[in-house]
């Protein structure tokens, strides 16, 4: 049933001139230059202090990059080896050069490898190990050797293994069985089983579910009547109720929605008002709500939200330059195609 209502599509409506409001409203330009001075800019206050995820801003705005047709301005060498110095002698890697190895930067230096090519560069059979070594008994995944346990480990570990080819490494329907004891009442997901529904959780076991090819474990009409009780007055999406509406929550909550076969059950043009709304548009990026700072974890969100959206260059009245992700690697679709892996219906 969600594989097959995920195939449903929407068309986005076009002006009279062709291109949607919102192609006309996207400063794409803009968003590649803010992230093309984030490489650049590494004596500020703001590098020094984010040093620890230093690996998942270098995904966040290599993807942004790829997904706005701006993947060649970036230095990719520099960044592959850049990534191979924050392996650790266990496989796994870390934030940051010199940095203890965890799940969290480990997946997003394989997603960076895979974006760039430069998959030859890892031993996928060390890297494998590593992750491989982090699941318990019960099927669950740790981030790291102090033994913190989350449903977004499982997502990590799953999703990291699927791009390397080693999802044998694993006990896969004990992870599947770990990732459903942590389904609520109301069909959505917590970090461990009895914990309160997060949007954020949701995208992870919904995606884990997926690469694994589980998701008829799911309660797909619950979980997406909770989802879509995320949108608030105004468009933008919550991760929980009675919270803000956060511009990543365009990634979490609607990629879940796509996974589900349900993107329709919310306001879409709504939602892309929101994004674009946050939209820095003198100095580019993209920030959490209108008014806000800009940040590189939100232009990705952002952009990648309008997407899923279906604003996408092949698309009728969508925006000149912007490529489509895949709601489950939360990677650009070419990357996947390239590596010969399966690519989520448009929705």
């Amino acid at each position: 049933e969600v594989e097959s209502a995920a195939r449903d599509s929407a068309n986005v409506e076009d002006s009279a001139e062709g291109k949607s409001s919102e192609a006309q409203k996207f400063c794409i330009e803009k968003h590649r230059q803010y992230v093309l001075k984030l490489q650049e800019n590494t004596n500020t206050f703001e590098y020094a202090v984010t040093e620890f995820l230093r690996m998942s801003g270098i995904y966040w705005g290599l993807t942004t990059m790829h997904l706005i047709s701006a993947g060649d301005q970036m230095k990719s060498q520099e960044i592959a080896e850049w990534v191979m110095k924050c392996q650790h002698p266990s496989g796994g890697f870390g934030g940051s050069i010199n940095h203890d190895p965890h799940m969290l930067y480990t997946l997003s230096a394989v997603q960076i490898l895979a974006i760039l090519d430069r998959m030859e560069l890892i031993d996928k059979d060390k890297v494998a190990e590593y992750v491989a070594g982090l699941q318990k008994e019960d099927g669950s995944f740790v981030g790291d050797e102090w033994g913190e346990v989350d449903t977004r480990f499982v997502y990590c570990a799953l999703n990291c293994l699927s791009l390397l080819g080693q999802l044998h490494r694993i006990d896969v329907d004990k992870a599947v069985a770990f990732v459903v004891s942590a389904m609520n009442f109301d069909g959505g997901f917590g970090c461990v089983p009895g914990a309160e529904s997060h949007g954020g959780q949701a995208f992870c076991c919904v995606g884990a579910l997926a690469i694994a090819g589980a998701l008829h474990h799911l309660r797909p009409d619950d979980l997406g009547w909770w989802l879509c009780e995320r949108q608030v007055q105004g468009g933008g999406l919550n991760g929980r109720p009675e919270k803000l509406p956060d511009v990543c929550y365009s990634w979490w909550v609607l990629s879940s929605l796509v996974m589900l076969g349900r993107a329709d059950w919310i306001d879409r043009k709504a939602l892309a008002a929101f994004i674009l709304e946050a939209q820095d548009t003198h100095a580019g990026g993209i920030a959490d709500r209108p008014g806000d700072e800009a940040d590189v974890f939100h232009t990705f969100f952002g952009v990648g939200g309008l997407s899923l959206l279906g604003y996408t260059q092949d698309r009728p009245g969508g925006i000149a330059g912007l490529k489509r992700v895949d709601p489950v690697y939360a990677l650009p679709v070419e990357t996947l195609e390239r590596m010969g892996l399966p690519v989520w219906p448009v929705a």
